[in-house]
């Protein structure tokens, strides 16, 4: 899968409601309430990363989740990254 230009990168992000751009890749916070609703949003992650073999970086702080999504072998941003983000959104 090819990297993205500029150009597509800025017109996929005015599609998603609060992701930003961060380097080369995307990010998005997710505030989960407590400690336990964002491990159990971390778990719901799992199915469509697995089902696309697209795996995001993942960080907890106790009731928030920072999403992190990049295409590695690609070096940037693709296709797969804004799919993965929207189907992230579909579940929060």
């Amino acid at each position: 899968m090819a990297k993205l230009s500029e150009e597509t990168i800025d017109s996929k992000l005015d599609e998603l409601d609060g992701w930003e751009r961060d380097g080369e890749a995307i990010t998005k916070r997710f505030d989960r309430g407590d400690f336990v609703g964002s491990v159990r949003f971390v778990d719901s992650l799992v199915a469509p990363a697995e089902e696309m073999n697209h795996h995001p970086d993942l960080a907890i702080s106790w009731s928030e989740v920072r999403v992190t999504i990049t295409t590695h072998s690609e070096g940037g941003l693709t296709e797969d990254d804004f799919e993965l983000a929207s189907r992230i959104d579909a579940l929060s």
